[in-house]
């Protein structure tokens, strides 16, 4: 194509050098004795310079194994210092580092470890006996296994090698580069709940990431002096991306990290390490109020609360702007997009319940919904915050519309330069976005993402099990909790057969497995056979009510 001007030294720099990594960089350069990482629990600071080192000598490790251009660093850390180095080692060797859950069973983290392939594997200490077995039942075994974060002193299983070990006697320089960068190589690999035991995996390139940090930098705002701190798990997308890694290592801020989370060690911290963002379900900001009610923290450096995962009462809303904080933000979206839609700290408490509108890159629909088809882009619900359609997203800056090896789930979801959510929703005349459902009927559990069918395929392969569902029911703690109705293959069969069963069995993480349980003759169907879940739910509300459903 010919052009006007002379492109080439454009498209060099910005395809090869405007990269994450770089400007993680800069901030090195810029910021080098300013402080980067905090970890109460050690209580140690790192600056940017320091952080650097403590990446290098983890990239230097990594290519001294053999670990380079393309290849696989698969993270099952939690909020601690190991996880922010792995987040930023591989991209200096060109490898993609691979975000896991660490809340998964062996059973299902071994999938995880046949699906990726990865390298090397580098763990947290409590997660030991997972990861040992999850790499023993893999048909992949991984160059290095590595154990990170022993704050009590774990023995190591058999084959695997202590962190500390791992990176001793590497150099605090960084590795020369020897491949090139280009901003649309996969860097990261996340994972997504799926509808069977393996994740969905999404590839999101060096962009991806450059514009997830532009997407939260400008929304907060967020800037070189805010001190961040997320109350959620760093391996979602809403966890490093938003008041995590992404945009507080490339806007030169710092992160505070909190393993587990605590309203009351939470507020304690904020007040200590004059936290300005703190990021969470509005679950936990419940539990934050209630404990500033009881006993008032110095919370006064907030300049505002990040929440997503679910969407905010009203009055909650009001309770919190007056407790906590007047500024509180709410997103919504996915792992595969980020967030999509916002509302502003002057969007509430009145749209509060909403999903708020667009992200400023972004677009949110609401199209019609087709039994046999998906809808086109342009084939709108009326926006009269009445009719309910399936919301969509546009976001180009931030997803590859992709997954990794799955072409199936990817044909399903992504179309024309959209994503198909699965949620239903309708909207106002200011394209202000309500959900008020699923259409396939995934339960969020304490921010977790809980498909029926993954339980229900687990739940199944118990021989004394003809047939289940579940469903997700109200609770307090949790958002929801997970009730599981049960067709027995035997008269013998009890409640507590069924809690051992799930207890015991390696294809269920401990926050899928079902909290009540009530046996039944026969299930919800329709006519050819396909399970009603939204009718299953239904009877599930009315059954806790009733005290029908039990616990063990």
């Amino acid at each position: 194509m010919t052009r006007t001007y002379d492109d080439r030294m454009f498209i060099e720099t910005f395809e090869h050098e405007y990269t994450w990594l770089n400007g993680f960089l800069r901030n090195v350069r810029r910021y080098k004795d300013k402080p980067a990482l905090i970890d109460p629990a050690v209580e140690k600071t790192w600056t940017y310079r320091e952080l650097d080192e403590e990446v290098n000598m983890l990239a230097n490790a990594l290519k001294d194994d053999g670990v380079g251009k393309n290849d696989v660093v698969m993270s099952i850390l939690n909020n601690c210092p190991e996880f922010c180095f792995t987040y930023i080692a591989p991209r200096k060797v060109g490898a993609i580092i691979n975000l896991a859950n660490y809340k998964l069973s062996p059973g299902e983290m071994a999938r995880l470890i046949e699906h990726n392939e990865p390298k090397v594997v580098i763990y947290c200490a409590e997660m030991k006996d997972m990861v040992a077995e999850a790499v023993d039942r893999s048909s992949h075994k991984p160059l290095r296994v590595i154990m990170a974060d022993n704050l009590d002193g774990e023995k190591l299983p058999l084959g695997h090698i202590a962190y500390p070990d791992y990176i001793e006697g590497h150099s605090k320089e960084a590795p020369a580069r020897d491949f090139p960068h280009h901003i649309y190589d996969e860097v990261v690999r996340m994972c997504t709940s799926g509808t069977s035991a393996l994740p969905k995996n999404v590839p999101l390139n060096d962009i991806n990431e450059v514009l997830s940090a532009h997407d939260a930098i400008m929304h907060y705002p967020l800037n070189c002096n805010d001190v961040c701190m997320n109350m959620t798990p760093l391996f979602h997308r809403g966890g490093s991306r938003s008041g995590g890694t992404c945009p507080t290592f490339f806007v030169g801020a710092c992160l505070v990290l909190l393993r587990a989370f605590s309203p009351r060690v939470t507020l304690n911290y904020v007040e200590k390490y004059k936290i300005t963002y703190l990021t969470g379900s509005p679950s936990s900001l419940e539990m934050l109020a209630r404990n500033q009610e009881k006993d008032p923290a110095d919370i006064s450096s907030l300049r505002g609360l990040v929440t997503m995962g679910a969407p905010l009462e009203k009055a909650a809303c009001e309770r919190f702007l007056e407790v906590l904080t007047p500024n509180i933000l709410n997103g919504y979206g996915t792992t595969e997009t980020f967030w999509n839609s916002f509302l502003r700290p002057y969007d509430l408490p009145e749209y509060a319940g909403s999903v708020g509108g667009s992200c400023i890159d972004d677009e949110v629909r609401v199209v019609k919904i087709y039994e046999d088809r998906k809808a086109e882009p342009d084939e709108l619900i009326p926006m009269d915050n009445e009719t309910v359609g399936e919301v969509i997203l546009y976001c180009p800056g931030k997803t590859t519309y992709s997954y990794y090896n799955n072409p199936e789930e990817q044909e399903k979801k992504f179309y024309k330069g959209w994503m198909y959510t699965n949620d239903l929703g309708f909207w106002d005349e200011n394209t202000y976005v309500t959900i008020n459902g699923r259409k396939d009927d995934m339960i969020i559990s304490a921010g977790e993402n809980i498909y029926p069918t993954q339980v229900e395929e687990a739940i199944n392969e118990f021989d004394r099990v003809a047939d289940c569902m579940v469903t997700g029911v109200p609770d307090k703690a949790r958002g929801q909790a997970i009730a599981a109705y049960i067709v027995p293959a035997d008269d013998e069969l009890t409640v507590k057969d069924v809690f051992d069963y799930c207890l015991e069995t390696p294809m269920l993480s401990a926050y899928k497995r079902p909290r009540w349980y009530k046996l039944v003759d026969s299930l919800p169907m329709t006519a050819t056979g396909k399970k009603q879940h939204y009718v299953l739910k239904q009877q599930a509300e009315k059954d806790l009510e009733e005290g029908l459903l039990k616990r063990k």
